[in-house]
């Protein structure tokens, strides 16, 4: 009897031990089938012994036999676990939608600016949102109704059986852990067909799996000194033509426009405008960003503008606002004020949005006017009206006892671009268009026009001033214009590729830019450049010269006009794709530049006196 007894529970253990496999199986295929939008390549995924598919179920079934474990019921777990693993599986599908990417770990940063464009996303789809709310309720009810269901009638686990499983599966969970850092070789992770793909993130999760990528991605916030970092290496960086800092005999005024998702529309395939939506931009055009994001994002964009930094040199999915600035950092604010300016920043929405409030004030800006601040502003929609944050400029600007430095990022063109934000639409659209592109397509052409009339109004003031005034615009990334670019032919997804020839990436990652003196006028034949060689451009423009923005910047400028993670691009479009793969070959000025930027976001800052000297004073006045 005991010995029957005896077979008896371990047959029960084994079938529970098969019940969780099972339900972690099918917990991997849906998490797969949710997060990459179709069935097809899941199967292939879960059952090749050459991916990781076998490797995620043991995963899963480690967190249900633990949270067994700890709950004291068998097969609970999967209460807890699925929501866990489905819900943020749904959420980048439905992120790779609209911006191209899938969900990281640094996306929940920032959980709070998702919360407060909800109410633009209702307007936009009010039938889908009215549908997503009654299922996530009823989901709710229906999983505190299994919860309770569960909770009488599972299997009570004894406390032996308690204490071996999480004394088996602790480890287990360990030394999986151990082994998700991309950075470092483990010969586990290759048994295991783990391979962090890091520089190519969509990849990453399409061989690895939803799970297993998402969990590669975490030590992003763990930044490492790359290899040769060091005072050394900081001091052999050449010092030629570093050590000047001149500036003109009358300091011009400086306003920095960053236009949320500006883009020339008429760049689309089988589409025309009548009339031009943006002619005083077209005039005036001196060449092109380069952005490195898509239809969001728009603070990487920003980093890399107001430092000279850029994000190639960053864990890719990584957002410098929410995760890396943590302390003082040389900008162009701080630059100016070294130069007697008045240097602030504007923006007609929440302060707290991107982090922008602690970032700005460690970039060196003495004031950040945020919508709490700003006088009322006309609205388009529920943004405020590019025009009404130019005169506030101006009005400003008229105010202003010494030259100013002003950053503005404008709101207007955020999208989605919902039918009926204008009264009218002045702009005609021909082509074959169905309903919803053209009704897209509308709202977003008339709020180019609109953003285009506001930089006329903004010039033709600076030209009637008695001080040089310089003008600098961009749009930060193309604007998300859903099905617009697939039905025209511009582009075979809703979103831009993140790697690709280099005349594909500009087609899909250029934005008009703008550089112009009311003394001077335009500054032309720039070509295309990366949004982090805009402060070079900036101080040419002022007749400054500085050690790192001029001088350091201006060197890598030379050779190289794009700066991106996937590739090199050069004035005469010679690419080095997948350049940073190979550390050891790495071209010794964009390792330098690698260095410089690693000592002074993360590292010991041994070269900011030589490099960035007005930054070093204001530091040292601050202290």
């Amino acid at each position: 009897m005991g010995a029957a007894r005896q077979q008896s529970n371990v047959l029960r253990q084994l079938l529970s031990l098969g019940l969780t496999m099972l339900l972690a199986l099918l917990l991997v295929l849906g998490v797969e089938w949710i997060a990459r939008g179709e069935f097809s390549p899941v199967l292939p995924y879960v059952f090749s012994p050459s991916r990781p598919g076998f490797t995620t179920i043991g995963i899963v079934m480690l967190m249900m036999l633990m949270a067994d474990a700890i709950f004291g019921r068998a097969h609970l777990s999967v209460l807890i676990v699925a929501p866990l693993l489905l819900v943020p599986a749904f959420i980048s599908s439905q992120k790779q939608n609209y911006l191209s990417d899938p969900l990281y770990p640094s996306d929940f940063l920032f959980a709070r600016q998702i919360m407060e464009l909800l109410p633009v996303m209702v307007r936009d789809r009010p039938w889908t949102a009215a549908a997503l709310v009654i299922g996530l309720v009823a989901a709710l009810a229906a999983l505190a109704f299994l919860w309770r269901h569960a909770w009488r009638h599972a299997a009570t686990l004894s406390r032996k059986a308690r204490v071996v499983r999480l004394s088996v599966c602790l480890p287990l969970a360990a030394v999986f852990i151990s082994q998700m850092d991309p950075t470092q070789y483990s010969f586990i992770r290759e048994k295991l067909r783990i391979i962090p793909i890091v520089w190519d993130q969509k990849e990453n999760y399409t061989y690895n799996g939803f799970v297993i990528a998402f969990s590669l991605n975490l030590p992003m916030a763990d930044v490492k000194s790359p290899a040769g970092y060091g005072p050394d290496a900081i001091d052999a960086i050449p010092a030629r033509n570093y050590g000047y800092l001149s500036g003109p005999r009358q300091k011009p005024d400086v306003i920095m426009l960053m236009s949320e998702s500006l883009w020339d529309p008429t760049r689309l395939s089988n589409v025309s405008f009548t009339p031009d939506p943006m002619p005083t931009i077209r005039a005036r055009q001196s060449g092109n960003v380069f952005s490195p994001e898509f239809g969001g994002m728009t603070a990487n964009v920003e980093f890399e503008a107001l430092t000279g930094f850029s994000n190639a040199f960053l864990p890719y999915g990584s957002i410098p606002y929410q995760q890396y600035v943590r302390r003082p950092m040389p900008s162009l604010a701080t630059f100016f004020r070294a130069e007697g300016y008045a240097a602030r920043a504007l923006h007609p929405f929440s302060g707290w949005f991107w982090n922008r409030n602690e970032v700005y004030r460690a970039f060196g800006f003495e004031e950040f006017h945020t919508e709490e601040t700003l006088p009322a502003m006309e609205k388009r929609g529920m943004f405020a009206s590019d025009d009404s944050l130019l005169k506030e400029i101006m009005r400003e600007g008229d105010g202003a006892e010494k030259p100013f430095f002003f950053f503005a990022v404008t709101l207007q063109g955020h999208g989605p671009y919902e039918a009926n934000r204008y009264a009218q639409n002045t702009v005609n659209i021909a082509g074959n268009l169905n309903d919803d592109d053209r009704e897209t397509l509308g709202t977003y052409a008339q709020g180019v026009r609109e953003a285009d009339d506001s930089l006329k109004m903004l010039m033709d003031w600076a030209e009637k001033r008695d001080r040089e005034t310089i003008i600098v615009l961009w749009g930060d990334h193309l604007p998300p214009l859903g099905g617009v670019y697939p039905n025209t032919g511009y582009m075979p997804q809703q979103v831009a590729t993140r790697k690709a020839p280099l005349d594909i990436m500009k087609q899909e990652h250029e934005t008009p830019l703008v550089i112009w003196s009311s003394k001077k006028g335009v500054r032309k034949d720039i070509g295309t450049i990366s949004p982090s060689q805009l402060p070079y451009q900036v101080l040419k423009t002022a007749g400054y010269e500085h050690p790192f923005y001029t001088g350091f910047l201006g060197r890598v400028q030379k050779k190289y006009d794009i700066v991106d993670r996937y590739q090199l691009a050069t004035r005469e479009n010679q690419t080095f794709p997948d350049w940073s793969r190979n550390e050891g070959a790495i071209d010794p000025m964009i390792r330098d530049y690698r260095y410089l930027q690693h000592d002074v976001m993360f590292g010991r800052e041994y070269g900011l006196e030589r490099f960035f000297p007005s930054h070093s004073s204001l530091i040292t006045q601050g202290s």
